[in-house]
């Protein structure tokens, strides 16, 4: 009877799992190579673009029923190209991942219609919980792990900036320090040796 239920269970989740088609938007090929293929060897369809436009061109064409976005494109931001995306397929499923660990951002990507994110490197089970393919259930957006005093520093500036539209020197002010300060806080990225 278990081996039955394991059938029937293998045989619902390839059909669900049959039933979707993903766009994997990342200017990273490897990243991008190795994630559709990933979805592949799960037998998900799944689609690679490296810029913004081209997404825009495949969402036009093709039905997707999710999205996997980088935060940072080379000709448009992930934030704005949830804009677009939702535009033309409003029931898109988005999540949107940032190499940056800027919690500030991906919470307002999450605003304009994004269903979750997650911090890069993330694995295929990582997003396939964030997508909510995997026995129906989503990821916390909560991170696991307490971040460490730099971490909770950047994602404090980061989300003033985005209070601030960007403008480092309204930043610089609304957080009592020195422009040159902050310009040398933005250069460093937390957990990352320099």
């Amino acid at each position: 009877l278990s081996k039955v239920k394991r059938i029937v269970s293998w045989w619902k989740m390839d059909r669900l799992q049959a039933a979707n088609h993903i766009l994997v938007v990342d200017d990273d090929t490897i990243f991008r190579t190795r994630l559709v293929r990933a979805f592949h060897d799960r037998a998900i369809q799944a689609d690679g673009e490296s810029s913004a436009r081209a997404a825009e061109v495949a969402l036009r064409a093709t039905p997707f029923t999710h999205a996997v976005f980088d935060l940072r494109l080379e000709d448009l931001s992930g934030i704005e190209l949830i804009n677009t995306a939702l535009t033309i397929n409003p029931t898109l499923q988005i999540i949107v991942l940032t190499g940056y660990g800027s919690i500030a951002t991906a919470l307002e990507a999450v605003k304009r219609g994004a269903t979750n994110y997650l911090t890069k490197p993330a694995d295929i089970e990582s997003i396939l919980a964030a997508l909510g393919l995997t026995h129906g259930e989503s990821s916390s957006m909560t991170p696991s792990d307490t971040p460490t005093l730099e971490e909770v520093e950047w994602n404090h500036i980061q989300r003033v900036l985005v209070d601030v539209g960007g403008n480092v020197t309204h930043a610089a002010k609304q957080l009592g320090i020195p422009r040159r300060s902050l310009q040398r806080k933005l250069a460093k990225i937390p957990g990352r040796i320099n």
